[in-house]
C-alpha cells in the first residue's frame, strides 16, 4: 500500500496539508492527533485523572473512534457520536499531551492506524508517523514554521470556528511548552525522521506547500 507520512509541531500546517493531499491522490485521511484528543475528551467528560494510568486503560477499552466524511469534511466519532467540535476546545488542547505521553494510549493507537494502513493507501498526520506509526512509508515529510505563525494560525482557527479563544500570546506559550513536552517525552518523542523532507510553511501559503509535497509525491505516481 502506498502511504505518506506528514509530521511536525502543533499548528504547523499538518492536518491542512494532509486533507488536501489525500484529496488530491484518492488517498484516505487518517487524523492521528484527533485520535489522540478524543481519548482525552473522553476522560474529561468521564471525569477521569489523566494521570492515573490504570483509568485511562479502561477508558480506552471503553471508546470506539471512527471518521465518517460528510461532504468533503471529515467527522470525528466517539462510540458514534460527532465530537469533531469538541475535540478541538481549550481543555482538550491543555490536556491532550499529557495523554499522548501515556505508552498503553500510544501503544494502542498506533497499532489501530498500523492496521488502517496495513489495508488502504493512507495520508496520516501526527508527531510519530514517519519514526513509529509508518516507518517504511512510501513518503515522510516534517512540517514546520515559527512559533508566533502558528500561534495566529491556531488563533484564526478558534475565531473562525466560534470558539471560546485565548489571547496570541496565551497560544503561543502553549505553543512552546507544547513543542517541548513533545520533543522531550520517553515515548514517541516528536523529531524528524532521519528520511523525511523538511517543509517550513511560515511563509507558504497552503497551494505552495501543496505543490512542494506533490513535486515529491507525482512522480511516485
Amino acid at each position: 500500500m502506498f502511504s505518506i507520512a506528514i509530521d511536525g509541531p502543533a499548528s504547523s500546517g499538518k492536518s491542512t496539508i494532509a486533507k488536501l493531499i489525500a484529496k488530491k491522490y484518492n488517498l484516505t485521511y487518517i487524523d492521528t492527533g484527533a485520535m489522540y484528543r478524543a481519548i482525552t475528551l473522553a476522560c474529561l467528560l468521564n471525569k477521569i485523572n489523566i494521570n492515573d494510568p490504570h483509568r485511562l486503560g479502561e477508558i480506552l477499552k471503553a471508546v470506539n473512534i471512527s471518521f465518517a466524511m460528510e461532504g468533503d469534511q471529515q467527522k470525528v466519532l466517539i462510540n458514534g457520536h460527532d465530537v469533531t467540535q469538541e475535540i478541538r476546545s481549550v481543555e482538550v488542547t491543555q490536556n491532550v499531551s499529557k495523554v499522548s505521553a501515556n505508552l498503553t494510549v500510544r501503544q494502542t493507537l498506533v497499532q489501530q492506524q498500523q492496521e488502517i494502513a496495513r489495508q488502504e493507501s493512507v495520508v496520516m498526520d501526527g508527531r510519530d508517523i514517519g519514526t513509529v506509526v509508518l516507518p517504511q512509508a512510501s513518503l515522510k515529510f516534517y512540517l514546520v514554521a515559527s512559533s508566533h505563525i502558528r500561534a495566529q494560525r491556531r488563533y484564526q482557527e478558534n475565531m473562525a470556528k466560534g470558539m471560546k479563544t485565548q489571547s496570541l500570546a496565551e497560544i503561543e506559550a502553549e505553543i512552546i511548552k507544547r513543542d517541548q513536552y513533545d520533543m522531550t517525552r520517553t515515548h514517541s518523542p516528536l523529531q524528524k525522521a532521519e528520511d523525511a523532507i523538511e517543509i517550513d510553511t511560515s511563509n507558504l501559503s497552503i497551494d505552495q506547500v501543496v505543490d512542494q509535497l506533490s513535486d515529491y509525491i507525482d512522480p511516485l505516481q
